[in-house]
Formats: structure tokens, C-alpha cells, sequence
């Protein structure tokens, strides 16, 4: 438990201190944010904040991971080391994306087939090689088998498959985090409380962990479950720490460096703690925003298909979501504050579901 909290602490004070260097890095190289021209009005007086602010959440995750490894002379596990990967191999997507933008000094970086090619080759490895490592009693990293609260036993893919979900996941996620990522501290903030839950889950699942004989028959086969405890909350604390800078008016923008490596770290952590359905409720605020976007551009599309002048008509004023609500007249304080609520209760009733499942089954 010490590492865990001390992981913590060093991801939040990694990023509340790196991040005011980074700013000032950041500015002085005049490295600033394009905004789109078919945005809100109020978003243009955004432009040339600072951003790629997200490769600080992920190197004080780093040090926080593998410092508080060093300090209880413990081994990195299999399970934490492809976390890791993942956080680290979307984040360098991001990046890749916001250095273009900052390049080709305008608001679009990567064009979408490129950065999905990208996302997938990082996530297939990450499939692959979860799929491998079994421990002592040949539990691995990941499974084949989709879970919800647990593995589903009578829902066993084969291997082909297995990746193919496992890349469906990371994909979906990481675009579901770059997507809420439009407010300042909205990402930020949703982002904190989905790990500080996932630090509650595999803590408790550490806890019950049918590697322990008396842990009884509602035990969880997770492989690794302290370790991403400890990188739950690590990402819990950087965030929060972010959050500092980050929250309205934002003097840094975490960018698709960070939204890209977070989404990317909450699919991990679903598939390798054995809630990937589970995650569709705690993440909710993701799966909402993401959405909006899929229906905004279906209804478009249908619509112009079946209109006789070939204008397609909007189901909402803008999409994601957010930017909805700021065209209907909200403050960009009030819809983050109401979307950080809805985040709340997306994540209490994800860990409801979650602990009235092993107290129904004991």
C-alpha cells in the first residue's frame, strides 16, 4: 500500500511542479494552440495557449511508477510494464499529431486514417504480447475472454478476435478521451476520477485475489493487481496535479500528447483488471462525447442522401456534446462543472455495479 500512495504523491507533485516549467518551456518556444475557426466564438482568445501539456502527465507517471518500485526494492510485473506501453506508445501518437499542428502552424495535425493506423499498430502489440506471460498459475496480462465485472466464461474468443477486441477498445477509448478533451479541465477532471476508481477496483481486487487461498470463491483471476493499482492512481495524482494549470482560464492544454496517452491508459487498465464492459459505464462522460460525435455525422450524412437540394441537416448545434451546449448560450465553466458531476456519477455507479456483484455472489 506505501507505493501505491507514494506513487500517488509523486504523480501529482510531478506534474503541479513540471507542469510550471513546462509552461514556461512551451512559451518561450511560442509552441501555442491552433483553434478552429468553426468553434465557438469564445474558444479564438484560446489561441497560443501552451499545449502538448499531456507529455508531463505521462513522464511523472513514469517516475512515479518506477520510483515507487525503487523504493520497495519490488520488480516492475508484466502487467504494469504493458500499461505503461500503452500509456506512453498513444501519448507518442499525440504528440506526433500536436508537433504537426505547432509545424504546420494550423488546427488539424495528423489526418484521421494515420493517426487510427498508428493507434491500432501500438494497441496489436499491446494485444499480442498481453495475451503472453502467464504467471505461476498461467494467469496472463489479458484474456481472451470479454469481461464485464469479471471474465465472462461463456464469452471466449478466439485469439484473432481477442486482439481485434482488444484493439477496439484501446481505439475507442483514446478517441473517446481526445474527444472530451475541449473545455479547460473538462478531460482533466473526468480523467482523475476514472482512475481514482480504477485504484478502488485493483486495490480490491489485490485484496481478493484468487492467487490467495482465503479469498474465497468470488476471488478475481487479475494478474497484477497492485501494480495497476499503483499506476491508477500515479495517473489519478498527475492528473489532479494537471488540473492546476489546467482548469479555467487554462494556462496549458493537455493536447492529444495527453488525451490520446490517457484514453489509451483507461482502455488498459479495463482489459487487464478484467472490466472492459464495466468501463463502458465508468467512462461514461467518454462514451457520451464520443457518441454524440458518431450520431452527428451519421444524421448528417443520412440526411443529405435523402434531401432533394443535397444539404444535410445537424442533430445537434455542435459536436462533441460540450461545444452543444456552450452554442446554446452555457458557460464553459458551467458545462465542465455539469459534466464533471455526470463523470461522478458514472463512476459511483460503475463501482456499485461492481462491489454489489461480489456482495451477491459471496
Amino acid at each position: 500500500m506505501n507505493s501505491i500512495l507514494l506513487a500517488g504523491a509523486i504523480g501529482a507533485l510531478g506534474t503541479l511542479l513540471g507542469t510550471r516549467v513546462a509552461i514556461g518551456i512551451l512559451v518561450a518556444k511560442g509552441y501555442g494552440q491552433y483553434v478552429r475557426d468553426d468553434g465557438p466564438r469564445e474558444h479564438l482568445k484560446k489561441a497560443g495557449t501552451p499545449t502538448m501539456g499531456g507529455t508531463v502527465i505521462i513522464v511523472a507517471t513514469l517516475l512515479a511508477y518506477f520510483f515507487a518500485h525503487l523504493f520497495t526494492f519490488s520488480k516492475p510485473t508484466a502487467s504494469g510494464l504493458l500499461l505503461m506501453f500503452l500509456l506512453v506508445g498513444l501519448g507518442f501518437v499525440g504528440f506526433l499529431d500536436d508537433w504537426l499542428k505547432i509545424s504546420r502552424a494550423r488546427s488539424l495535425g495528423l489526418d484521421s486514417k494515420s493517426k487510427l493506423a498508428l493507434q491500432s499498430v501500438i494497441a496489436i502489440v499491446f494485444a499480442v504480447v498481453s495475451l503472453q506471460f502467464p504467471d505461476a498459475r498461467g494467469v496472463t496480462p489479458a484474456s481472451t475472454s470479454v469481461s464485464f465485472l469479471r471474465d465472462l466464461p461463456w464469452l471466449t474468443l478466439p485469439a484473432a478476435a481477442a486482439v481485434a477486441w482488444i484493439v477496439f477498445i484501446s481505439a475507442a477509448m483514446s478517441n473517446g478521451a481526445n474527444l472530451t478533451d475541449g473545455l479547460d479541465g473538462l478531460a482533466t477532471g473526468v480523467s482523475s476520477a476514472i482512475f481514482a476508481a480504477y485504484t478502488i477496483i485493483t486495490i480490491w481486487q489485490f485484496s481478493k485475489n484468487c492467487a490467495y487461498a482465503s479469498s474465497g470463491p468470488q476471488c478475481y483471476e487479475v494478474r497484477d493487481p497492485h501494480d495497476l493499482a499503483l499506476i491508477s492512481l500515479a495517473l489519478a495524482g498527475a492528473c489532479f496535479g494537471f488540473l492546476w494549470w489546467n482548469a479555467s482560464p487554462a494556462k496549458i492544454f493537455m493536447g492529444d500528447s495527453g488525451s490520446l496517452a490517457i484514453g489509451g491508459a483507461v482502455a488498459g487498465l479495463a482489459i487487464l483488471s478484467r472490466t472492459e464492459l464495466l468501463s463502458v459505464v465508468l467512462c461514461g462522460v467518454f462514451v457520451i462525447e464520443a457518441v454524440s460525435v458518431a450520431l452527428q455525422v451519421g444524421y448528417f450524412k443520412a440526411t443529405k442522401a435523402m434531401s432533394k437540394d443535397g444539404k444535410g441537416k445537424r442533430l445537434l448545434k455542435m459536436a462533441p456534446l460540450h461545444h452543444h451546449f456552450e452554442m446554446k448560450g452555457w458557460a464553459e465553466q458551467t458545462v465542465v462543472v455539469r459534466f464533471w458531476i455526470l463523470a461522478g456519477v458514472c463512476v459511483a455507479f460503475a463501482l456499485g455495479l461492481f462491489y454489489t456483484e461480489w456482495v451477491v455472489g459471496r
